[in-house]
């Protein structure tokens, strides 16, 4: 029976180990895809630093061809008034000039507001595409590393898939199917020792009569409890604990 018990616990070693492995794993996918959203957060800042640029780059166009405009109606109403004998058109041709030098004033008024709004949105352009490409490459680096964690966890998870298979078929199937229900239920922790006539995986006190079986080794003993599966050494403290 003490063969057995070594086995299991053998078995549990690796179920731990693989365990471990695949919640590695399971964490490096998130974690790559937290990274990629990290640089494209600051990607995305450059991206709309840009497009404020090229959305002031228009409006500074519009307000050119609308001074064009102006100046093209200026000339026009000039020219008319060369033509005309009447006073009455020629004071309205001349308030109609002053208008539209009104409204190109107001124009190039704004123009240069969108001056400085275009010598700001370059600064913040700037500033975001240093800040992106530190963060692509701060990103890429790690998930470098992580890509390089996980093909090795890959690795050990086939090797230890493959051990694991192998020392499983040792035990006998009943016993093993035993195991596995409880590793099901319990997690990890399914070979416990006793300590201080207590189960290692609930820590309840046992029955005398459990503990005697249990140094017996006649046969596998589970924790009334928890349904754990016991073991003990000789160096291991069988007195209840005060």
């Amino acid at each position: 029976m003490q063969e057995i018990i070594e086995q299991l616990l053998i078995l549990q070693d690796r179920d731990r180990k693989l365990f471990r492995v695949t919640q590695e794993l399971a964490h490096i996918s998130p974690e790559r895809e937290s990274l990629k959203a990290k640089a494209a957060s600051t990607q995305g800042s450059l991206d709309a630093a840009k497009l404020r640029g090229k959305q002031i780059e228009t409006e500074r166009k519009q307000h050119d061809l609308e001074i064009e405009a102006k100046k093209a109606q200026i000339e026009k109403y000039l020219n008319q008034q060369l033509l005309t004998r009447k006073n009455e058109e020629y004071k309205a041709l001349t308030h109609e000039i002053e208008m539209a030098k009104e409204v190109i004033f107001k124009i190039e008024d704004a123009q240069i507001v969108l001056m400085e709004r275009a010598e700001a949105v370059q600064k913040e352009v700037a500033r975001a595409t240093t800040e992106a490409a530190a963060a692509k490459k701060l990103v890429d680096d790690q998930i470098g590393r992580l890509n390089e964690r996980e093909e090795n966890f890959k690795r050990d998870l086939a090797e230890l898939t493959s051990s694991r298979s192998q020392l499983a078929a040792v035990v006998d199937e009943p016993t093993r199917n035993r195991y596995e229900r409880i590793f099901k239920s319990k997690g990890e922790n399914v070979v416990v020792s006793v300590e201080h006539s207590a189960c290692g995986g609930c820590h309840m006190k046992l029955p005398p009569q459990v503990v005697t079986s249990c140094r017996a080794q006649s046969e596998i003993i589970t924790c009334p409890n928890c349904g754990r599966i016991l073991y003990f050494t000789r160096d291991m403290i069988l007195t209840a604990a005060d």
